[in-house]
């Protein structure tokens, strides 16, 4: 006489609750903070932006110099924001490829999607942070180096001017978060970010190639402005009296209206929707070992 089989046993989890999203985006940011790498990574960030205050108001103190006005000290503290910053970006994406962590993370929650936008949040406010950070560094610098220097503080910069420079360091920082997710590998993905911000596109002390370029060439100034994002979004981050220097040495009119706002578009979609876009998707499609 053969025994009976014992039917198969099942688990139903179909009523089992989802991972709540504000738990996922803890869980990101406790992996962007508890790692040497990343946790050094916010000491020099803040570090480097202490250091950078502390030599130009330095410089006015020894050298007898007009101290930098509050839209210099906005164009100084952004250079470390940008250096630093979209590398955390980068890496909260990369590290589960290279760590080989990415099977434990898809596992405990299976919607990839819910995943990369809490990693988005937890960066997202890293970046807000370090912003801030930033702007009360540029806002003690500008009171401390008037007062070193015997004069008043100059307050120069307008709402305008605060928000391009804001909305520019959290367009960078959603263009490494697109490296990041289009190539799945954070030596390439901090190599095309660098290459192309401090290269091609350069900075507020050493320009890049295509700032020389559109400075240098009238068919520069008519197309590269559609290409990148410093190019697009300057006309609207300089002063009138910085516009105006500008046109006389270019001969040509910085475009402030709708072609400026379409140039600006333009740009942002190449560098940070497109790498978004197909960097989700490949993502979502990636195979997990």
């Amino acid at each position: 006489m053969s025994s009976l089989a014992a039917p198969p046993q099942t688990l139903d989890v179909s009523n089992t609750p989802a991972v709540p999203f504000g738990r996922l985006v803890k869980v990101e940011w406790r992996k962007m903070l508890d790692t040497r790498a990343g946790l050094w990574l916010l000491i020099i960030s803040a570090g480097l932006l202490a250091l950078i205050s502390g030599i130009v108001l330095l410089v006015v103190a020894l050298a007898d110099v007009t101290p930098p006005s509050a839209n210099d000290w906005l164009n100084i503290m952004t250079i470390p924001v940008s250096m630093l910053v979209p590398v955390m970006a980068i890496t909260i994406v990369t590290q589960e490829w290279s760590q080989r962590t990415a099977m434990v993370t898809f596992a405990l929650e299976a919607s990839r999607l819910r995943v990369v936008l809490a990693k988005l949040v937890a960066v997202m406010a890293l970046g807000a942070a370090t912003i801030v950070l930033a702007a009360v560094l540029g806002l003690v610098g500008n009171v401390v180096g008037a007062a070193i220097a015997g004069t008043d503080a100059d307050w120069n910069v307008t709402v305008g001017a605060f928000g391009w420079a804001l909305a520019t360091q959290v367009l960078y920082l959603l263009m490494g978060f697109g490296f990041g997710l289009l190539l799945l590998s954070s030596p390439a993905a901090l190599a095309l970010y660098y290459v192309y911000v401090w290269i091609l596109e350069g900075g507020v002390i050493i320009p890049g190639i295509m700032y020389v370029l559109w400075f240098s060439f009238d068919w520069a100034q008519s197309i590269l402005p559609w290409i990148s994002m410093r190019l697009s979004m300057l006309p609207f981050q300089l002063s009138d009296d910085d516009v105006r220097t500008i046109e006389q040495d270019l001969g040509a009119t910085l475009d402030t209206g709708a072609l400026g706002i379409a140039r600006v578009i333009t740009s942002v979609l190449i560098w940070v929707g497109i790498p978004l876009l197909l960097g989700t998707w490949r993502l979502l499609r990636a195979e997990v070992k």
